[in-house]
C-alpha cells in the first residue's frame, strides 16, 4: 500500500479551527520561502467559514502564528457562471465569510476572480481564468500544470470536490488547467473548475470536512473500494500524503481509517 493522506479529527469546528490556522500558515511561511507569495485555491460551501474561524484571531506575533495576507494569491477552485455580487458566486461567498473581515494591519490579499464578461460563455471563461494561472505560474517558463503552495477543498454529500462530480467525463481531462462544466449535478449548472491533475499536483491539499452530514461518504471515502474512485477518493490517491483532511468527530463517526487528533 502507498503512502495516504492524514486524516484529522477534532471535537468540533472550534476545536479544529486553530489546527488547520497552523496548518495553513505552515503552508503560508512555506510558499513565502519557495517564491515570496503564498499562491492558494479555494472551494466554497461551508469552507470560508470555518476559514474565517481559522485565520481571522490575532496572533502571538510569531511568524509561526502570522496570516500576511498582503502576500496571498488567492484562486477559486471551482466558481458559478454568476455575477461577483450573486449568491451562487464562491468569490462572493468568500468576500462576504473571509475577506471583508481582514483587520486592515493584516493586509489584503490578491483575489483572482472570473471575469464576468464571459458569463454566457463557460468554455471561454474556463479558457479566461486558465490564462490568469498561466499569468502566475508560467509567467517566464512554460509549465505543464500549475503547483498551488496550498488547495483548500470541501467534500460534498456524493464525494465531489470542487466541480468535479462522480463519473462525471470531466475527470478524464489530462490537458486543460481549468474545464468548464454545463451539466453540474448540482445547481447552477454552468460552472468552471480546476482539473484533477492541477488539484492533485498542489504541494499542499487539505479538505475541510464537518458535520453529521458527511459521515456516510466519509466511510465510503476512507474505508471502501468504491469511494476511491469518487472525485474526493481520486484527490486521496493522486495527492497521498501529500493530503490532510481535518473534520470534527461528528464527519467521520463510524470511519475505520486511522484518524489524528492532532498536528
Amino acid at each position: 500500500m502507498g503512502k495516504q493522506p492524514t486524516l484529522y479529527s477534532f471535537a468540533d469546528v472550534k476545536a479544529l479551527a486553530p489546527a488547520l490556522r497552523t496548518y495553513v500558515i505552515a503552508c503560508q511561511n512555506a510558499g513565502f520561502e519557495r517564491h515570496g507569495v503564498f499562491k492558494l485555491a479555494v472551494s466554497g460551501g461551508s469552507l470560508p467559514k470555518t476559514l474565517a474561524q481559522a485565520l481571522l484571531p490575532p496572533g502571538n506575533g510569531t511568524p509561526e502564528d502570522t496570516v500576511a495576507f498582503d502576500k496571498w494569491e488567492i484562486f477559486f477552485a471551482d466558481e458559478r457562471a454568476a455575477p461577483l455580487d450573486h449568491e451562487d458566486s464562491n468569490y462572493k461567498l468568500l468576500k462576504d465569510e473571509l475577506l471583508d473581515k481582514i483587520p486592515e494591519d493584516l493586509g489584503k490579499p490578491k483575489v483572482n476572480t472570473i471575469d464576468v464578461e464571459y458569463l454566457e460563455d463557460i468554455q471561454e471563461m474556463a479558457d479566461q481564468y486558465e490564462q490568469t494561472l498561466v499569468r502566475s505560474f508560467a509567467a517566464k517558463d512554460s509549465v505543464k500544470l500549475p503547483i498551488f503552495d496550498l488547495l483548500l477543498l470541501g467534500s460534498g454529500p456524493d464525494g465531489h470536490t470542487c466541480s468535479l462530480f462522480p463519473n462525471h467525463p470531466l475527470l478524464r481531462e489530462t490537458d486543460a488547467w481549468v474545464a468548464p462544466i454545463s451539466d453540474s449535478p448540482k445547481p447552477p449548472p454552468n460552472r468552471i473548475t480546476l482539473t484533477l491533475p492541477v488539484v492533485t499536483h498542489g504541494i499542499k491539499i487539505a479538505f475541510v470536512a464537518t458535520g453529521g452530514g458527511k459521515k456516510d461518504i466519509m466511510r465510503e471515502i476512507f474505508d471502501t473500494e468504491e469511494g476511491q474512485g469518487l472525485p474526493c477518493g481520486l484527490v486521496n490517491e493522486g495527492g497521498a500524503e501529500r493530503v490532510s483532511w481535518f473534520t470534527d468527530n461528528a464527519a467521520v463517526e463510524g470511519v475505520l481509517f486511522p484518524k489524528k487528533s492532532n498536528l
